[in-house]
Order: C-alpha cells, then sequence, then structure tokens
C-alpha cells in the first residue's frame, strides 16, 4: 500500500471512530464498567461497532459472530496477499495473545478476509498458521465479508491498477477487542505494542468478572 494511500485509509478510519470522542469524557465514570480500560473514543460510543455476521470459517463451515466470539477475541480485517501490514499486524496480534496466555488469560485472535476472491478458506487457513495455531481465520461471500466489515466500521477497497490477479487493497488497519455476549469494547492501533495490547485486554477482562 502507497503512503497516500494509506493515509487516505487511515484518515476515514479514523473519522469513522473518533468522529466523537468528547463522548467518554463527558460521561459519567461510573456508567462505564471498562473506563479505566479505555484507551480510544468511539464515535457514538462502543455499542456503535460491531454485530451479527455469518462468514465461512478456514474449514469451511459457515459460522455466526456467536460461534467465533466465545472468549475475548483480538480481531482484525485483512487480507493473505497484504505485502506488509496484514503479517506485521496479525503477528503483533499473535504476540499479544501468547503475552496474555503466559499471564493466565484465556483469549483467542481471529483474522477476517476482506479479499473473498482470492481468499479461499484453504488460502486463509494457511495464512493464519503462520501467526498462531489457534488463530481463527475467516472468509465468505463478498456480500458476507461487506456485512461484517459494514457493522465493523471497516474501510476497504480494491486498487483497480495494475495485474488483475495481483492487486492490492486498501483498508483500515484497526485491531478490535470483542467480548462474548458483550461485544466490541475498544480497540487498538497499530503503533500499540503487544505488551500494551495485553496490558490493555486483561484489564478488560479483569474489569469484566
Amino acid at each position: 500500500m502507497s503512503t497516500k494511500s494509506f493515509a487516505i485509509v487511515a484518515g476515514v478510519a479514523v473519522v469513522a471512530l473518533l468522529g466523537a470522542s468528547a463522548w467518554y469524557a463527558t460521561r459519567p465514570a461510573g456508567d462505564d464498567q471498562f473506563a479505566q480500560c479505555r484507551g480510544s473514543a468511539v464515535s457514538g460510543g462502543a455499542g456503535s461497532i460491531g454485530g451479527p455476521f455469518e462468514l465461512v470459517s478456514e474449514d469451511g463451515v459457515t459460522v455466526t459472530d456467536q460461534d467465533v466470539f466465545t472468549k475475548p477475541t483480538i480481531l482484525y480485517f485483512g487480507y493473505t496477499f497484504c505485502p506488509d501490514v496484514c503479517p506485521l499486524d496479525n503477528a503483533r496480534n499473535a504476540d499479544a495473545e501468547r503475552l496474555l496466555d503466559e499471564r493466565g488469560y484465556d483469549t483467542q485472535t481471529a483474522f477476517i478476509s476482506i479479499d473473498p476472491d482470492r481468499d479461499t478458506p484453504e488460502v486463509v487457513k494457511e495464512f493464519t498458521d503462520l501467526f498462531h495455531e489457534n488463530m481463527i481465520g475467516m472468509t465468505g461471500s463478498p456480500e458476507q465479508v461487506k456485512a461484517a466489515s459494514m457493522a465493523y466500521k471497516t474501510y476497504y477497497k480494491k486498487q483497480e491498477e495494475g495485474d488483475p490477479e495481483y492487486y492490492l487493497v486498501d483498508h483500515s488497519t484497526f485491531t478490535y477487542l470483542v467480548f462474548p455476549e458483550i461485544g466490541f469494547v475498544d480497540f487498538f492501533k497499530r503503533d500499540d505494542t503487544p505488551e500494551q495490547m495485553a496490558d490493555r485486554v486483561a484489564c478488560f477482562i479483569d474489569a469484566a468478572k
């Protein structure tokens, strides 16, 4: 992804997620059990992100959000042909899960492809296995992927120029934290380290008890 394209993508995602950062600042702290854990503000509140979806797992099985989010989940939207951003982000997410596991927290990572034309379940499985043996990979029809992306307010757009087989996809790069029954609770930026992510995820888990 070019620097210009990445800047545009990041800008779109920031506007979508951070447009009303004062929401948390003005909300009484007692109303939010996770106030001490949050590292980000979300336009419209955390409840405005996430929702039901139906996708196809890397094992070729149709799954819903309820099937996937059975424990605190570090979720990322990307694609397997991504030259640098997606591999780095998913490796970072997997490292955060390993740190949490060492601390005794039961979590998981998940990856949703935004390139369903190339990312078959088999391709996605090969990709996720590179990062963590328990990372959940998902793809689906273009319509299924679009619905999941819209629920989480992610951005992606296929680049039209160049080889039609080796195209790139511009996309937002936030990582999401999703809890079973609660849903989306926070997101992480690219400059968050595995240690910072593990600390915040642990905070959310402790606060949810």
